[in-house]
């Protein structure tokens, strides 16, 4: 039996498509250059593409960094030391007991109450007021935009400016207040001295201050409100208060909220108005503290008393406390979105 082999033919020299030459070199020609621009620039694209974002927001959060984060991890980490202002280098381990100071302390409790009553006193007008100034700018008004302006201008003003020119209105003996107040028959009230007037006069501080920024936010948002809602409303019977009653205010309960806890912050950190306001310029918020906040309690401790170690404490726990708020803040906020 014939057995068959076969083997391949080896390759012919000098075919349709040889080899190329040992240690020939393709040319390059434009084509190659165009290829490797258009890489280059497509790398390029895509670094800038991806990096570009983080560099436009880096200046942020370096001095978030460096006045932000920094501050408050040395200030936790102070307040667990006993340190004076005098030596502010020397810190000596204590542990807690600047807390449990702190808490044990009568002032501490008086300034966190003046906190919050001159907070309920200042927040719930002021937001109330805001509310009904937006709603009437909300209307076609002739010079609105002048009226916006107005509203704006004492949020504008100087603390220090406003806060004298109130003290001098608040005034016990010549103060335009009690000269008011003497023309229909009540005796004069001493605003520095007792502690309701006090905290009432400093709440009007504030209120007179915020309550055109809040105004000017709720305009904003009625303005977002659609038009259609409203012609429904009206073409239901429905008046203009009883329009704002179901139109405007279900559809303001986000700004509302948002509105509330900024006040609420702010309150929590009411400081250059009581401190100027103090017949005596100092931090004790008046001569028996009626109207010291945390914020005076604070500057008190580790500016006038250089304890610094209990200022960081204090410092600390009102961090504790605007965190609560916050918390408080997105469960409510929660709630809404769910209920809507």
């Amino acid at each position: 039996m014939a057995t068959r082999h076969d083997t391949a033919a080896p390759p012919a020299k000098g075919g349709a498509a040889p080899g190329r030459p040992p240690g020939a070199t393709r040319t390059k020609g434009p084509v190659d250059k165009d290829e490797r621009r258009r890489a280059r620039q497509s790398r390029r694209w895509q670094r800038d593409v991806r990096w570009s974002p983080y560099a436009f927001v880096s200046p942020f959060f370096l001095l978030f960094l460096a006045f932000g984060l920094f501050p408050l991890i040395y200030t936790g980490w102070a307040s667990l030391h006993q340190v004076e202002l005098t030596a502010p280098t020397e810190m000596n381990w204590v542990g807690l007991r600047n807390y449990t100071r702190i808490f044990d302390d009568d002032f501490f409790w008086n300034a966190a109450q003046n906190t919050l009553t001159i907070g309920l006193i200042s927040t719930v007008p002021q937001l109330m007021m805001a509310m009904g100034i937006a709603h009437i700018l909300n209307y076609k008004l002739r010079a609105s935009t002048f009226y916006r302006v107005v509203m704006l201008a004492p949020y504008a003003t100087s603390i220090a400016a406003a806060s004298l020119v109130f003290v001098l209105l608040f005034g016990r003996d010549y103060g335009m207040i009690n000269w008011g107040l003497d023309l229909i028959g009540i005796d004069a009230v001493d605003w520095q001295g007792d502690k309701w007037p006090s905290q009432i006069a400093v709440s009007t501080i504030i209120i007179w201050r915020w309550t055109g920024y809040n105004a000017l936010i709720y305009l904003a948002a009625m303005q977002a409100i659609p038009q259609d809602l409203y012609e429904s409303a009206a073409l239901d019977g429905a008046n203009r208060w009883q329009q704002f009653l179901h139109v405007t205010l279900p559809s303001l309960r986000p700004t509302i909220l948002f509105t509330a806890v900024v006040s609420t912050i702010g309150a929590s950190q009411v400081f250059g108005e009581p401190l100027l306001f103090d017949a005596n310029k100092g931090a004790s918020g008046g001569a028996e503290h009626q109207f010291q906040t945390l914020g005076l309690y604070l500057y008190e401790q580790g500016w006038v008393n250089q304890h610094l170690g209990r200022a960081s404490a204090i410092a600390w726990t009102m961090f504790a406390i605007l965190i609560v708020i916050g918390i408080v803040n997105y469960v409510i906020s929660r709630r809404l979105r769910a209920s809507s």
